[in-house]
């Protein structure tokens, strides 16, 4: 079986389209942290779960987009709303695979790079994030709401016992 290719994509800034603008992304990273435990009785350590690691995208576009420009310094944690669509197909089958990618958050970092006469610029921005949800056609894989104390994975609520628990 071959690997699925990403062969198009588009990104989407509060539902306006970058399409022809934006060259690449770093999706994030899921990181779980983990701690060594180990108590009395114990042969070894084992890592216990405490939580997930702060989530962060980086995106590069072939020049400066004004509208980023415009949110720099968001005075809310999830001001701003990317969308990442990606066209991914199996050569073997021909068959293509939507994958989504939506976060939100705030712009950490706007590096308008190197500017030269002629030729195309990279202008790259990370953003720290505060929401993050990967859907693959159509259906919803992952979902991370870390300030509403989701995290929602193949439609498991892996946080609701600990929300009960705590009564909200």
């Amino acid at each position: 079986m071959l690997p699925r290719i990403l062969k198009d994509m588009a990104t989407f800034n509060d539902a306006q389209s970058y399409l022809g603008q934006a060259n690449a992304i770093v999706l994030p990273k899921l990181v779980r942290k983990l701690e060594e435990y180990r108590g009395a009785g114990m042969d070894s350590a084992v890592k216990i779960d405490m939580g997930g690691e702060p989530m962060e995208v980086e995106h590069t576009y072939g020049g400066p987009i004004r509208q980023i420009f415009g949110q720099y310094g968001l005075m809310t944690i999830a001001g701003v709303g990317l969308r990442f669509v990606g066209a991914y197909q199996n050569d073997e089958t021909g068959a293509y695979d939507a994958i989504e990618v939506i976060v939100r958050g705030r712009h950490e970092e706007i590096d308008p790079g190197e500017a030269k006469v002629g030729e195309p610029g990279e202008f790259k921005v990370k953003s720290a994030l505060a929401y993050y949800k990967l859907v693959w056609n159509g259906a919803t894989v992952i979902e991370i709401d870390p300030i509403n104390m989701k995290l929602i994975v193949d439609g498991v609520d892996r946080l609701a016992a600990r929300r009960a628990a705590l009564g909200v």
